[in-house]
Order: structure tokens, then sequence, then C-alpha cells
């Protein structure tokens, strides 16, 4: 059975001062850490062995899937990062405390910015020293490519064209996929993945450092998903 596990990198530094993070490059925290090892002990238990691995282009994704192989007791193995796979643009946002925002622009406005389909918040200025024109990482990135801010929408129009282009094509042949990624970009997944409405995506939460494993059949149909720490898992909108 063919299977493609995603999993949200494990807590960032950022994620324990609850600011939004967005492309900035923020390294996983000593939590995140554990988390992304526990990751790797879930999938020796569940014996899921893997032919090709993805990560979007952000550090706390990059060493989240390293903990994991390292974990499996995999060593230098290559490994695509993509930047299409990166965490949603935050615009503004970026790098502010929740709690704080909630209290300035109301929670259900913050809520509706984290979890709306096409609601963006304003654009970060360009000369702000967390946008990624002013990051290292993403200076090979065309900046045609590079967001001010972004939905969730916007997002998923990034996430599937790779996906289809590079991951699909692969579990076509009955390869075996891991993903390293973010919040928002396993939500622009899931979406597609389990056909979920515009409007009901906004229930879709993602926790950090769990697999999430997907079964196909034959056809790429998707026949059953699940989290492997169950004590962990959030509700999947999904119904096989």
């Amino acid at each position: 059975m063919v299977h493609l596990v995603l999993i949200r990198h494990g807590q960032s530094e950022w994620n324990s001062q609850n600011k939004f993070t967005g492309w900035v490059d923020i390294d996983l925290s000593d939590k995140g850490k554990k988390e992304a090892k526990t990751a790797g002990e879930l999938i020796i238990n569940e014996n899921l062995k893997f032919d090709y691995y993805f990560s979007s282009f952000q550090k706390r994704a990059i060493n989240t899937l390293k903990l994991i192989q390292e974990t499996m007791g995999i060593k230098n193995l290559k490994f695509e990062e993509a930047w299409q796979l990166n965490e949603r643009h935050y615009g503004a946002l970026t790098g502010l405390n929740k709690e704080e925002m909630k209290k300035k622009l109301g929670e259900k406005k913050i809520h509706e910015f984290r979890r709306s389909w096409s609601l963006k918040p304003e654009n970060l200025d360009k000369n702000n020293v967390y946008h990624p024109l002013n990051i290292d990482k993403y200076k090979n990135i065309p900046k045609r490519n590079i967001p001010d801010t972004e939905s969730l929408e916007d997002t998923y129009n990034r996430v599937i064209p790779y996906f289809e282009s590079k991951i699909l094509k692969l579990l076509k042949l009955e390869k075996r996929i891991l993903v390293a990624a973010h919040g928002n970009s396993i939500r622009a997944l899931c979406k597609y993945l389990f056909k979920i409405s515009n409007e009901n995506i906004s229930n879709l939460e993602i926790p950090t450092g769990n697999p999430l494993v997907i079964y196909f059949d034959n056809s790429l149909k998707v026949i059953k998903a699940r989290y492997l720490d169950e004590a962990r898992a959030k509700k999947l909108l999904f119904n096989n």
C-alpha cells in the first residue's frame, strides 16, 4: 500500500514565544527537537519505510527531518528542499505576539488571519528585517516568487503545483514519501488530498511533530489517514 507521511516541524523557538513566524528562518526549540526524535521513534514502531524525503526551505523543517532520519538510523541521506513548501507568509503580523495582537485586533480577526481561506494580513514592508528579501536563505529565489503576505489560498497555489510536479508522480510509481513542512503548507496539502471545502478548512489544525500517515489505493485515492501519536492528534476532516 502506497503511503505519504506529512509532518509539521517540531515546536520552533518562536512557537514557544507565541509569535507569528511565517518565512522567518527560525530553528527548533529544545521541545521541538524532542518532538522530532519522538516522531522518528513512532515511525520506527510503525515500521514505515521511505524512498524519498522532502522538506521546506526552512531550518525548522529541515532539522526536524534530519532528526527523524538520525533517529531512524539513516545517515547522510539526501532530501529535496523546496521553498514552495514553506510556511505561509504572515505579512505585517510577522514577528508579533499572537496574544498581544488578539488584544489589539480582536480574537475573531486573528483567528480569521490564521485559519481562513482567502483573508491575508497587510503586506510586510520590504525594508523590514523579517522580510524574505532580507533573509540570506532566500537570495536565490526569484524575487517575483517572494511574497509580501499570503492567505492560505496563496499558500495552496504554490504548494499544490509543486506537489503535483514532484511528489505525486513518485506516488504514482508507488514510492513511499516523507514530507517535513509547516502548519499551513500541510493544511494546503490536506485540503487538496482530502477535498476539504474553502469553508471547512478553517477547522483543520495541524499539531507539531506528529506524523500524519496517508494511505492510497492503486488509483491514488486516499483510503485512510491517521496520526501516529493518538494522544496529540487533531481532528482530520476526512471521511473514507
